[in-house]
């Protein structure tokens, strides 16, 4: 009996799970991947460490991605989490689980991940081709002829898309496979920069704040003008994606807590990423400003009698030396000149309306966002083929009998700490175990 012919374009944390198991299968598969070594944005990923997956439960881990994460449903019940973490003990990486439910390697380091994959692949002989480019998908009738590249036509009974989204261009991730799917007739929804630092308008006063790491603020964006942002008055609670069953109140668009650092053009680090997808979205509809909560463990009403305490008990203090108690140092001078009061005016003589603007600015720091920074400094691919076009239970197209779609090039995308990879190693299993049998379901 003909094996089956499986050709896989890139050789990502999907496109090698899917070329593995479309292998392991009996399929006889060819794995194409344009640079010089697979696995190069596992590589990078979780800050060389990987971060693999998350031990939350599964309709927790489905919200993370979103509306679209209930497409998810059906890998993940093929093949998630604890098979993910049996896959890789059985190539001998132990495995942690870190702060948030991040899953890493044990031993710190991605290329354990890349390692592991490269011998599945070899292990079930599949023929990996690096620095080889395919141009092109050919199809006849709406079914999978094979593929074009610079050495000619190659003919496939399935053909797996797995050439990644359009961040991190570095690694190999240049959006081709957004072209090959548009095509072949796929639509592409629109692509967007998301976990991705961004810049303000405000960028001498960011300047000036370049390096600072705020520790546990809370982020919240509006959309709006940040001088039309309400005044504090209760605790804002957690929204946005991945928060369940809670919808920010307008102009509120989303709001976290966590740790975030200061740029020379705006704002990043974590918090920042978490929100990026929704401010980048919500962009598009108009202004978006940001407020940070320095002090969010207290109420409006707490942090004014505490200030007001302070500023009684260190009343012979300078304003500034009662503010460097209370701030990072780089923070001081742009606070002293934001609330107008002299930095020497002792903290006896500080009136009740300079305390209040103190409040005020502690509470509700303001920032007019500009725009993201570019999609090559994204580390995840919003937007991507519809999933209406795609088979949830088989990752085929319902367009073009024979191909199957895993990884970011589809519209999928979440949060940090781990959901992506998880996604994708998902999506990969589910791609390569139906491309090896050409598990069909009629065109749409």
């Amino acid at each position: 009996m003909t094996k089956r012919k499986v050709i896989v374009i890139g050789a990502g944390a999907g496109g090698m799970m899917a070329a593995g198991k479309a292998a392991e299968m009996g399929a006889e598969v060819v794995l194409f991947e344009k640079m010089e070594f697979p696995g190069k944005k596992i590589l990078i990923s979780g800050k060389t460490r990987c971060n693999l997956t998350n031990n939350r439960e599964l309709d927790e881990f489905i919200i993370m991605y979103g509306p679209n994460g209930r497409f998810l449903y059906s890998a993940f019940h093929r093949f998630f989490r604890d098979d993910l973490l049996a896959f890789f003990q059985r190539y001998g990486v132990d495995t942690k689980v870190e702060r948030g439910g991040r899953i890493f390697p044990a031993s710190d380091n991605a290329g354990d991940i890349v390692q592991a994959l490269e011998r599945y692949l070899a292990e079930v002989k599949v023929q990996v081709q690096l620095r080889r480019p395919v141009i092109r998908i050919v199809a006849h009738d709406r079914r999978v002829a094979g593929v074009e590249t610079g050495q000619g036509f190659i003919p496939a009974d399935a053909v797996i898309l797995a050439a990644g989204g359009a961040s991190f261009p570095e690694t190999g991730s240049r959006g081709e496979g957004y072209r090959m799917a548009a095509s072949l007739g796929h639509t592409i929804v629109k692509l967007r920069p998301a976990l991705v630092p961004l810049v303000v308008h405000e960028v001498e006063r960011a300047r000036r704040m370049q390096g600072v790491t705020l520790e546990n603020v809370r982020l919240t964006a509006y959309q709006c003008l940040a001088d039309e942002i309400p005044a504090a008055k209760a605790p804002i609670p957690d929204s946005g994606r991945g928060v369940p069953g809670r919808k920010p109140r307008p102009p509120v668009i989303a709001s976290r807590q966590g740790d975030m650092m200061m740029t020379h053009f705006g704002i990043g680090g974590p918090v920042t990423l978490l929100l990026s997808l929704a401010i980048v979205d919500a962009l598009e509809k108009g202004q978006v400003s940001v407020a940070i909560d320095f002090k969010p463990g207290l109420t409006v009403e707490q942090l004014r009698q505490r200030l007001q305490r302070d500023f009684s008990h260190y009343g012979k203090r300078s304003y500034r030396r009662i503010l460097e108690g209370l701030l990072p140092h780089k923070l001081v001078d742009i606070f002293v000149e934001m609330t107008g009061v002299p930095s020497e005016k002792a903290g006896s003589n500080i009136t009740a309306g300079e305390r209040e603007n103190l409040l005020l600015l502690l509470k509700s720091f303001c920032f007019n966002i500009k725009s993201a920074l570019s999609m090559s400094a994204a580390m995840v691919t919003a937007g991507g083929v519809s999933l209406k076009e795609i088979v949830p239970q088989t990752m085929e197209s319902r367009l073009i009998k024979g191909l199957y779609f895993c990884g970011e090039v589809m519209d999928i995308d979440a949060d940090t700490g781990g959901y992506n990879l998880q996604a994708a190693f998902s999506t990969g299993y589910v791609a390569g175990e139906a491309a090896a049998i050409l598990k069909s379901m009629p065109l749409a």
